[in-house]
């Protein structure tokens, strides 16, 4: 299939720059997989769509504050000091040899802008200095490898000085950053937050549970490849972004359980469904696991378990539109999407849901 057949023209002014300041007043456009047929309802009508026995799979992955603003005071061919922008991707610190978490040095792979002034040997300097940063190395898809130096436990460095990493399509600052976590968010490690789960609050989760819907949680920790573009025009020669993910003995036989039972297994976000697609065999069975995914599900592929899906709406010409279309449908997909627009639905990060059933 071409990257092509999964472009939609949107509006710019469709695209959410805040979130709501009800997280379950979203509008929820639902949609059968099967048919392609189509109704509006909101995110706090969830319980009643849901059914008895049905198992609710959730990320409960955490965004680290990743973003941090720096200066550069050292280069190591004499240049200038400048301001810095830093990215935290992924922890490598064990991989490079360094020292761990919570002591005095980690390393992490990152994103720096300008990338050109971060050369290797540059020292970058935040805060009051309370964190200093010298680029280490740099990969061959030119990311950097920075080595952090600080005083306590980095992660709490982290929290004072870090801003939210908000996706590109967004400009506008976020007031409450707890606004991009979700409400049962625990494990820090993700880039970008999944954020089908932006519309759950834990009133809304209890009144799942007292239905008899068994919740569960898988992690996988976002990364920003999540919002790299398809290049190539044949999707099949898209190489696809790992990330890391747990699920564990607890969940995979909850999930066993409700298939066994006849109940549906509803992943939500497309995070939760690579887990789940990940650690099923060939049987459907799923299976606990810790460990990278570069799982790339588009039209063709065939579903071990997972039966629906919340989640939000894409970027044309995206891996996260494509594992929708493999799931409902190409047609179906564009056709909902045509519907949205027209309804004027919000879009991406902060906007409205889809529940495909």
């Amino acid at each position: 299939m071409q990257k092509s057949d999964f472009y939609f023209e949107l509006p710019p002014e469709l695209i959410a720059q805040t979130p709501l300041e009800n997280r379950e007043r979203s509008r929820l456009l639902c949609m059968n997989k099967n048919t392609g047929a189509l109704a509006h309802h909101h995110f706090y009508e969830l319980p009643d769509l849901l059914r008895e026995g049905d198992c609710l799979v959730l990320n409960d992955s955490r965004v680290l504050p990743a973003r941090l603003i720096g200066r550069l005071v050292k280069q190591g061919d004499g240049g200038s000091t400048s301001p810095i922008e830093v990215v935290l991707l992924r922890d490598v610190t064990n991989e490079t040899g360094g020292t761990g978490d919570g002591s005095l040095s980690c390393v992490w792979e990152c994103l720096t802008k300008p990338g050109k002034k971060t050369k290797q040997g540059a020292e970058i300097v935040f805060g009051d200095g309370e964190l200093i940063a010298t680029v280490t190395d740099i990969t061959d898809g030119g990311n950097r490898l920075l080595e952090f130096k600080f005083e306590g436990i980095f992660m709490e460095v982290l929290e004072r000085l870090g801003r939210m990493p908000l996706p590109p399509y967004i400009h506008e600052e976020l007031k409450d950053a707890e606004r991009y976590q979700t409400v049962y968010s625990k494990e820090v490690g993700s880039a970008a937050a999944p954020t089908a789960g932006l519309h759950f609050t834990n009133e809304l989760l209890e009144e799942i549970n007292a239905k008899g819907i068994d919740i569960r949680y898988v992690t996988l920790h976002v990364g920003l490849g999540t919002f790299r573009p398809v290049k190539a025009d044949n999707i099949e020669d898209h190489d696809m972004h790992a990330e890391y993910f747990i699920i564990s003995e607890e969940t995979a036989a909850a999930i066993n359980q409700t298939k066994k039972r006849g109940g549906r297994v509803v992943a939500v976000g497309t995070t939760s469904c690579r887990v789940i697609e990940s650690c099923s065999d060939d049987k459907g069975e799923v299976h606990a696991f810790s460990g990278f995914t570069d799982i790339f599900i588009y039209p063709g592929y065939t579903f071990k378990c997972l039966d629906s899906l919340i989640t939000n709406f894409h970027l044309p010409e995206s891996t996260l539109i494509m594992l929708v279309s493999a799931l409902a449908g190409r047609e179906n997909t564009l056709n909902a999407y045509k519907e949205a627009i027209d309804k004027k639905y919000r879009f991406f990060s902060f906007g409205d849901a889809m529940l495909i059933t």
